[in-house]
């Protein structure tokens, strides 16, 4: 994969966030679009060879779309200034987000802004064993790699059922469960980046387990 083509088809299109000037250049942006998929087919397997759990997830099923959605979002630019990807993408379940882009790269995962249901079910896990999370959380290489969850919207007192002395009271308080790994330019265009990515994944994936049986059993 050149990763140096893609930012610079990223740097073209944000200073031409256009839908005249996207449909101009079509066919580069293909080119960049294929290219990142066919790097995503081989990570997809990769990462199969590692996880015996992993959900396989081919590049064109994971890629997001690179319009951004302006409905809900009408003050945004027509284009978002990244290409990203959700692997590891079964069902109902949190996935491995790769992102590419000029503002941000990043490695990330875990559950963001649950439904409900699905929150109520994270937190009744939290109930029952916040300790085996914690002690993902609070590892050593994990803190190194991840540093805290996410910073997201959060209760101000404990959600209904639970009591504010709760011992997890910290971790109920939470809206979204995730964490993230910030990558520079630099970092991408390394050449061992994809075993970077491979070994990042290993090291999120407990915290990824946990938020899934969570939410599946």
């Amino acid at each position: 994969m050149n990763f140096n083509s893609l930012f610079k088809f990223l740097t073209q299109l944000n200073q031409n966030n256009s839908k005249d000037w996207m449909d101009k250049n079509r066919n580069w942006y293909k080119e960049v679009r294929d290219e990142y998929i066919g790097w995503l087919n081989d990570l997809d397997l990769a990462l199969a060879a590692v996880d015996n759990e992993y959900y396989g997830t081919p590049g064109k099923k994971g890629i997001n779309r690179i319009n951004n959605n302006l409905m809900f979002h009408p003050n945004k630019p027509t284009y978002k200034d990244h290409f990203g990807a959700g692997l590891d993408k079964a069902p109902n379940t949190g996935d491995f987000y790769v992102e590419i882009g000029l503002s941000s790269s990043m490695l990330a995962g875990g559950i963001w802004r649950p439904d409900p249901k699905t929150l109520k079910s994270i937190r009744e896990a939290i109930d029952y064993d916040g300790e085996e999370l914690k002690k993902i959380l609070n590892k050593k290489t994990f803190k190194e790699t991840f540093g805290e969850l996410v910073l997201d919207e959060t209760l101000k007192k404990a959600p209904k059922g639970f009591s504010n002395d709760h011992p997890h009271i910290d971790l109920l308080r939470n809206k979204t469960f995730a964490v993230m790994h910030p990558l520079t330019q630099e970092e991408v265009l390394l050449p061992g980046f994809k075993e970077k990515v491979i070994s990042i994944y290993m090291e999120m994936l407990p915290f990824r387990r946990y938020l899934n049986k969570a939410v599946t059993v």
